[in-house]
């Protein structure tokens, strides 16, 4: 059975026509399906957090499927039976694993992937096994469009809950949860039985955001200049970082810059990433600078091929990473915060 929220935004009507009414999934099965100018007093923001119940009502084990939308139903959370929550960075690349699950691509075939820098790792490992052509972009939708329009990238998504194709030239969180259904009505498997099977095959990438959102911006700006320098500092390279038993050592350091394959533009500046010899990356990302202060993001993707530990707890496996990067950018001294308001 399917459960969704449309969380009061615009993709309440469609969700009722496509899904309740086309594909037959019970009317009490869509809930928060009336589009409010104030989505019922809630944040429209599909995560764990702002979505929580929603998860708790997936938690029950009574439904197999969860899906809920943001304000203008561009982004989407996929959620299994009792609450498995799907990283948007493993949507991604479930989708593009069983991309000809879907009519519509074995009609066009597939040009190409994207994923914006921050998301995980997991979509560049479909890509390699399928010899497919991968693109890492900044984080803005932008950057897939010039793509699309020259015909390079047929599938692209981004760790916060945006996942598109060139059916339309934008995020779509609709056409993500109809992706999913053709998946799992080819496979005939649950999703977590689906996500078991993709990190069984290509390995795990563990991956989580943490947003302090509302810091004061001149902090935050602080912290960034003053990670900036430590970072770019030659003996950085080379460095080990510990934590408990984990020791990693510093590959590189750089600002991520990205030059369009289609134009020809340059766009600096994009995100301090601390690149580990294992392969796992730690990347701060400061947004927002308005009257509300600013949002420091910072994300931690860490693969892991060992069988006996594919399926451990995110926070667990990557907790030492996490922990790294605090104690680095002095994250918390600077913000004046204990944790973050949000954990992806």
């Amino acid at each position: 059975t399917l459960f969704r929220s449309a969380m009061h935004g615009v993709m309440g009507p469609y969700v009722r026509k496509i899904v309740c009414e086309e594909l037959g999934a019970p009317a009490n099965s869509a809930v928060n399906c009336t589009p409010l100018e104030d989505f019922g007093g809630h944040h429209p923001d599909p995560n764990l957090t702002y979505a929580a119940d929603l998860v708790e009502t997936m938690k029950t084990g009574e439904h197999d499927f969860g899906a809920a939308f943001d304000g203008d139903g561009d982004r989407n959370m996929i959620l299994g039976k009792n609450g498995f929550f799907v990283n948007p960075s493993d949507s991604v690349a479930v989708i593009a694993a069983n991309i000809f699950c879907m009519p519509y691509f074995q009609q066009t075939g597939v040009r190409g992937f994207a994923r914006s820098m921050p998301t995980s790792g997991a979509l560049d490992r479909v890509a390699k096994a399928t010899k497919i052509a991968l693109y890492e972009t900044p984080t803005g939708w932008k950057f897939f469009g010039n793509l699309m329009d020259a015909n390079r990238l047929s599938l692209c998504g981004e760790e916060s809950f945006g996942t598109g194709s060139d059916h339309i030239r934008e995020k779509d969180g609709l056409w993500a949860v109809l992706a999913w259904l053709s998946i799992i009505a080819t496979r005939k498997q649950s999703i977590e039985e689906i996500l078991k099977d993709h990190w069984q095959k290509y390995g795990r990438n563990f991956f989580t955001r943490y947003d302090y959102e509302e810091v004061d911006a001149d902090a935050a700006n602080q912290m960034m200049k003053e990670l900036e320098t430590l970072m770019f500092d030659r003996s950085f390279i080379g460095q080990q970082l510990a934590y408990g038993d984990k020791v990693y050592t510093v590959e590189k350091a750089d600002n991520f810059e990205y030059s369009d394959p289609v134009d020809g533009s340059i766009s600096r500046n994009q995100g301090l990433r601390l690149l580990l010899t294992d392969g796992s990356r730690i990347i701060f990302r400061l947004s927002g600078t308005g009257s509300a202060g600013a949002t420091v993001r910072l994300y931690i993707d860490s693969f892991e091929k060992d069988a006996k530990k594919i399926y451990e707890d995110p926070q667990e496996m990557l907790a030492p990473l996490v922990n790294i990067a605090q104690k680095i950018s002095k994250l918390h001294e600077r913000t004046g915060r204990t944790g973050p308001t949000v954990i992806t």
